[in-house]
């Protein structure tokens, strides 16, 4: 089973260190390069003002009358230990200071460098930052039990990049070491920790940023909540007015998709609307499909089998869904017609007029850069890819499966091998 929480983890990490890299690059570049004999020394800024916004600050200013200087460099210290410092060039008025790690004041000291590289005489401001992003994500750092672990939830209302570390103690010394770390330039962190037995977990964390600047650590024990294999032999399908026909009526029937078999031996198929004589409309899309667990619970997670074909001739491609909804309900069904583009959804957790919950719009994971296809590829595809689902929704018994968008990009079809639940059924 794929994990999709590495890959949420890892990417952003790689994105951060990146845009790092080239951030420095480019406000380097140039600056340092000795491009005139005149050592005549630069003025200082003037006039200068201050803007103080969340663990930074824009310093504004007026350059002296020069056609000799090439930037204004700002230098100052973000903590008790680190320093850095900024540069901006003679096309600019102002310098942007940040990486503070508190509100409170720094002292920002500031010279104008000529193109032979001569200082002028140093400026010092006050800045007085307000809260850093990172500390306003720790304030609303939130943990819980989940299914088999922990969930973290946080709001970066500011969008910036930020850390969350998890920290849990070695079993041989005790000590707490980290376990996890999380990094997101998303307002909304949700997220969550699996593989741990019932039994009471102690956990810390705590919020960093790409200063290298870091939180409190916060402690909780947790208990993890049991999560269970959903009994697919209670499963069934339940057929309602608006729900897309079978292909080949009898061989490729929504059964096939929680029977037990996640091969290319027991295939699920819906009837292609553009060509098919479907009662609802000749050009229906997205169509949805409905079935019955047989049980309601509270869901954790979900794992779907995709089609392989021989020579692998359906993997990321064909009818493979690329992006759906995955709507619920624990009543008897009603039958609608479902919203049909995302911006129409109610939120996660909320319902349609006819009482379906939207527990989430989820997409298939992305193809491979390789082409062809390695074999490693192909065992991932083989394997199954897991989706997990908010902690806040309600149990559910009812599961209808809304197809937007498949990976062959004909929209007129769709097909899986297998779809297994996890979660647990007494809650309630």
């Amino acid at each position: 089973m794929a994990s999709k929480n590495y890959l949420r983890k890892l990417y952003p990490l790689a994105f951060m260190l990146l845009i790092a890299v080239q951030y420095s690059c480019k406000k380097m570049e140039g600056y340092n390069t000795v491009v005139s004999t005149d050592k005549t020394k630069p003025g200082p800024v003037t006039n200068v003002k201050i803007t103080n916004l969340n663990g930074e600050a824009i310093i504004t200013y007026d350059l002296p009358e020069s056609s000799n200087i090439l930037y204004v460099q700002a230098t100052y210290k973000i903590n008790d230990t680190a320093s850095r410092q900024s540069k901006s060039s003679y096309y600019s008025d102002s310098i942007i200071v940040s990486g503070f790690a508190k509100s409170q004041d720094y002292d920002v000291i500031l010279h104008v460098v000529s193109r032979a590289d001569v200082k002028s005489d140093s400026v010092v401001v006050k800045v007085h930052p307000d809260t850093p992003p990172y500390l306003l994500t720790y304030a609303t750092l939130f943990t819980q039990p989940t299914f088999g672990g922990v969930n973290i939830k946080a709001v970066n209302k500011t969008k910036s990049n930020i850390g969350i570390v998890t920290l849990f103690p070695n079993a041989l010394t005790n000590r707490y070491e980290i376990i996890d770390q999380n990094y997101s330039n998303s307002d909304s962190v949700n997220y969550s920790l699996r593989g741990y037995d019932t039994l009471p977990k102690p956990f810390a964390f705590y919020v960093t940023d790409q200063y290298g600047n870091r939180s409190d650590t916060v402690f909780t024990t947790i208990k993890p909540i049991f999560e269970e294999l959903m009994d697919k032999s209670k499963f069934q399908q339940y057929v309602l007015g608006t729900d897309v026909p079978n292909y080949q009526n009898g061989y490729f029937n929504l059964p096939k998709l929680f029977d037990g078999d996640a091969s290319d031996n027991s295939t699920y198929a819906t009837e292609q609307p553009l060509t098919t004589k479907n009662p609802l409309k000749p050009f229906l899309w997205p169509v949805w499909a409905t079935f019955d667990m047989g049980q309601t619970a509270k869901l954790s997670r979900y794992v779907l089998n995709y089609r392989t074909g021989g020579n692998n001739e359906f993997v990321w491609t064909s009818g493979a869904p690329q992006q759906w909804i995955m709507w619920g309900r624990a009543d008897t069904p009603q039958d609608e017609l479902m919203p049909t583009d995302t911006t129409q959804l109610p939120p996660v957790g909320g319902m349609t007029p006819g009482g379906w919950i939207n527990m989430g719009v989820f997409d298939g994971p992305p193809r491979p850069a390789d082409n062809p296809l390695t074999n490693a590829d192909i065992t991932l595809w083989n394997a199954g890819f897991n989706f997990d689902l908010s902690f806040d929704l309600p149990p559910v018994r009812y599961i209808r499966f809304e197809c937007l968008h498949i990976m062959g990009g004909t929209d007129n079809y769709f097909n899986m091998n297998e779809i297994t639940f996890y979660g647990n059924t007494n809650i309630h």
